[in-house]
């Protein structure tokens, strides 16, 4: 009698086990999912004030037709990118290196430095640039989480039979990791 006892809590203990990691593993997929969706949501964000951005510059720097067009194809090109984080990640550091372009534009023609759109698009894409950061961060906060559950004992037979998979990182690529040099 006190073997079957003995077997029912353990299998009871096993059950209440896999049930704990389960929902864990969903949390922790469900997690990613959200911070997936909050970059998009800022990466959209940062695309609508672009075009913007673009038109108040195309008044007072018109011969810096190639600057702009860069700017613009960048960011349709960020725009048709695949939802995937090393697709999105190419397509944003590519615009980010456009808009470096277009704010150097800034420096170089000082009444469009003085414009308050100009000056306001450019506070409001700095912020969106804080808040692209911050999401990213939590984004791979969220994946260093779940890729370790995924591969902590005795989670991973329980999660391989179950097909969940390692998520990748939304990470820079290596032009984005150099440090620019200024000359003067």
């Amino acid at each position: 009698m006190w073997f079957f006892i003995v077997v029912l809590i353990v299998l009871v203990a096993l059950v209440a086990y896999l049930i704990s990691a389960y929902n864990g593993l969903i949390r922790r997929r469900n997690q990613i999912e959200n911070a997936w969706s909050q970059i998009d949501v800022q990466l959209k964000r940062r695309l609508d004030l672009i075009p913007n951005l673009v038109e108040t510059v195309k008044g007072y720097a018109a011969h810096e037709k190639e600057t702009l067009d860069a700017v613009i194809r960048a960011r349709n090109a960020a725009v048709a990118a695949p939802s995937t984080p090393a697709a999105q990640a190419q397509a944003e550091n590519a615009l980010t290196g456009t808009l470096r372009q277009l704010f150097a534009l800034g420096e170089a023609y000082p009444d469009l430095k003085a414009n308050q759109n100009f000056l306001a698009l450019q506070e409001e894409l700095t912020a969106t640039e804080g808040r692209v950061a911050y999401a990213r961060q939590f984004y791979n906060d969220s994946v260093l989480g779940y890729n370790n559950k995924l591969q902590q004992f005795p989670t991973m037979y329980f999660a391989r039979m179950l097909k969940f998979e390692r998520r990748e990182y939304f990470e820079a690529d290596e032009a984005a990791r150099s440090t620019p040099s200024v000359e003067f």
